[in-house]
């Protein structure tokens, strides 16, 4: 069978002249090969499930079908202000973002500026969508899940549901994604306002059994499209993958000597939790100056879109980020993508170093495993079929001082940062045991000691994990801190905090956001033990609650209701009567005796109950 032509000219169904001059003008010369798969089958009606690599180019291999569809139907019949011609769901709104900004290249085309686009993203208002699509409409809708749900479910003069009847293309984008983020409850509450008769590009990095169905309950006899750029590797191409073995206390140290040795310009850092991202972003940002380092995670709001776009446009610069930045989001001139520790699964550390060696550029990958962590090398070598170099790295005890002297003195100016060490260790621990391949990455193997030297702490924090032998292996500053002592730069927080060091010298009792913490905390992998054990017994009830009801619809067992006991208005009402007086005696309002009395309890009665 030949391979499909690669040229944008060769397509069995010619694109339209001003959708050929926008490919041109973005410098897109060849078609990917997802591309070159996928155009035609959408161009042709079809519904199409593709899969294929992060970094292929999968968003123009729906973008230009999309605007050709567009184009087609207002050959025929004009676009109404109030109809929706195309939908677009992404599972995050940076990827929203950038699908928009690349819509946005068509749109501004003098021919193709007669369709208009939304975008429905949580950070903005959700009255001020509501109102540009009644006031302006949208040809094209490109949204997050949550709020394209919210905006079907709206009551009033929206009526969404109306306007997407003409509906030719819903694209669904990152579907595994979708799935991992738990939205396939909205996703099927989506599909059930979208007319049948529509087309469905369903594109996503992986086809996980969720995925499959997606596929049965949206799309209908789904051409299926794989590709894959080498068939022994899930990586791209041109992307290099490297691994250092590192002892825990040391891990700090070897990055930042590798940063500066490599002579990075544009690099991404993954880190497990936004607490570690919080915390790194404020240690790196002293520690490697002059360069920029910039700070992005999922619990941050309105700025996210500004700190990308600052990414985007600098030439040098560090961005640390969670996984919210795995997916999808097209970043150009990223040289380097290194990861802090492995990521919670394996399929994660694929889209992560996918951020690199995008669009046929060359890239590169950096991870930092521990020497218990050896095996997720064959792991992964075997799991998601990604090829490994090691390389070494040693730094010095003297470096490794200096490093942490930098950190003890960023947390002694400053209690904010002292506490952001701290949570940052702990979500850390929190985060491996967690982690899915937890055979491999187990929590007891890890020496907090040295784990929590590498974050810089002052001291040891109080937590179940922390066992009495990691204190001989942590490494604390040179000259002893007492940490209640350390004040907030911050005047308002200082004030807080003085406030509740008071109330404790009075009453003993540590107050925080003005309750007291008197749970008692338990390990996280007994807690989880705990949390997997409740779901057990409830999975085991709703099954004897099936049993049950197939033996009373199969006559195998009879159904005994319960006689419901009746009270008379009288007894009612002396009960109600004996709650009143059991309340006012424990608010002291009457005495023991008293209630006795109303409730009719005599001196005999207690006799005889004796």
């Amino acid at each position: 069978m030949s391979r499909p032509s690669s040229k944008w000219t060769d397509l069995a169904k010619p694109l339209s002249p001003p959708v050929l001059e926008v490919i041109e003008q973005l410098g897109f010369e060849k078609m990917t090969p997802v591309q070159a798969a996928t155009i035609p089958l959408l161009l042709s009606y079809k519904d199409v499930a593709a899969e294929a690599v992060t970094g292929s180019g999968k968003t123009l291999a729906f973008v230009v079908p999309l605007v050709e569809l567009l184009l087609k139907r207002q050959r025929d019949s004009a676009w109404k202000k109030a109809e929706v011609g195309a939908i677009m769901v992404s599972p995050t709104r940076e990827l929203a973002t950038q699908i928009s900004d690349v819509l946005g290249e068509f749109l501004a085309h003098e021919e193709l500026g007669k369709f208009s686009q939304k975008l429905l993203i949580g950070g903005n208002s959700v009255e001020d969508d509501v109102s540009g699509i009644v006031r302006e409409g949208a040809t094209v809708l490109v949204a997050t899940p949550g709020r394209l749900k919210d905006l079907f479910e709206r009551k009033g003069d929206l009526n969404m549901a109306s306007r997407v009847k003409s509906l030719e293309l819903l694209v669904l984008d990152e579907a595994d994604r979708l799935l991992d983020l738990g939205f396939e409850t909205t996703i099927n509450t989506i599909l059930g306002y979208l007319p049948r008769q529509r087309r469905t590009g369903l594109f996503s990095a992986t086809q996980t059994k969720e995925v499959r169905d997606l596929m049965r309950a949206g799309l209908r006899n789904p051409v299926l499209v794989s590709v894959k750029e080498k068939a022994a590797v899930s990586t791209p191409k041109l992307l290099q993958n490297y691994y250092v073995i590192v002892e825990p206390q040391f891990k700090l140290a070897v990055l930042l000597d590798f940063i500066r040795k490599q002579e990075l310009k544009k690099a991404m850092i993954f880190f497990p939790t936004c607490a570690c991202v919080e915390y790194w972003g404020v240690a790196l940002a002293e520690l490697m100056r002059p360069m920029k380092v910039l700070a992005l995670h999922g619990k941050m709001k309105a700025q996210r879109n500004r700190i990308l776009t600052d990414f985007r446009e600098s030439e040098t610069a560090l961005l640390l980020c969670t996984d919210v930045l795995a997916r999808g989001v097209d970043i150009p001139e990223v040289d380097w993508v290194l990861q802090w520790d492995p990521p919670s699964n394996a399929s994660a550390f694929v889209h992560r170093v996918g951020r690199t060696a995008r669009q046929g550029q060359e890239g590169n990958a950096l991870i930092m495993l521990l020497p218990t962590e050896d095996a997720y090398v064959e792991f992964l070598t075997r799991n998601q079929k990604v090829a490994l170099k090691k390389v070494s790295f040693e730094v010095s005890e003297k470096k490794l001082t200096k490093t942490l002297n930098v950190l003890h003195r960023l947390q002694k100016s400053d209690r904010g940062v002292f506490d952001k060490a701290n949570r940052a260790f702990v979500s850390h621990v929190q985060a491996y045991s967690k982690h899915e391949c937890n055979l491999i990455l187990r929590l007891k193997d890890l020496d907090l000691g040295k784990v929590a030297t590498s974050y810089g702490l002052l001291q040891l924090p109080r937590m179940p994990e922390m066992k009495d032998h990691f204190k001989q292996s942590f490494k604390g500053p040179a000259d002893p801190v007492d940490c209640n002592k350390l004040a907030y730069k911050d005047k308002q927080k200082q004030a807080s905090y003085d406030n509740k060091v008071k109330i404790y010298e009075e009453t003993g009792e540590w107050k925080s956001k003005n309750k007291l913490l008197k749970k008692k905390t338990v390990p996280w992998e007994q807690a989880k033990q705990e949390r997997e054990d409740r779901k057990e017994i409830r999975k085991k009830r709703r099954e004897a609650k099936q049993k049950r009801k197939a033996a009373v619809e199969a006559g195998e067992l009879e159904v005994v209701k319960k006689k419901k006991a009746k009270f008379s208005r009288e007894e009612l009402e002396e009960l109600a009567n004996d709650i009143r007086a059991l309340k006012r005696c424990k608010k002291k309002k009457i005495t023991r005796e008293e209630c006795d009395e109303e409730l009719g309890i005599g001196a005999s009665e207690l006799e005889d109950s004796d």
